[in-house]
């Protein structure tokens, strides 16, 4: 069966890295990040990227500054966010504006 599907998944904790790709890789071509600035460089490499998960607590740069960076580039991509916290108000806008799914 052919992976047709490039998914990138930023992430700070790699076990969450290594699980997502171990659990999702049979499926999908699975791309890994462990930081926003690592996600850019990504997509930069790699234009075949469709689908775009991120975390949203990140030192640096967090989910929606990653997001709200890389869709200003790549806008043809779906972008989600995941977050283990409650929806902060940074992530009702990206939301209300679209920005995320």
């Amino acid at each position: 069966m052919k992976k047709e599907v490039n998914i990138l998944y930023v992430d700070d904790e790699l076990l969450n890295l290594e699980l997502f790709a171990l659990v999702f890789k049979k499926k999908f071509n699975v791309i890994t990040a462990d930081s926003g600035l690592e996600g850019l460089k990504k997509l930069e490499e790699n234009n075949e990227i469709s689908v775009v998960i991120s975390d949203m607590r990140m030192p640096g740069m967090n989910g929606v500054e990653f997001i709200s960076s890389a869709k200003k580039k790549f806008n043809n991509i779906v972008y989600f966010i995941l977050t283990g916290y409650e929806i902060t108000e940074e992530i009702a806008g990206a939301l209300n504006k679209r920005l995320i799914n």
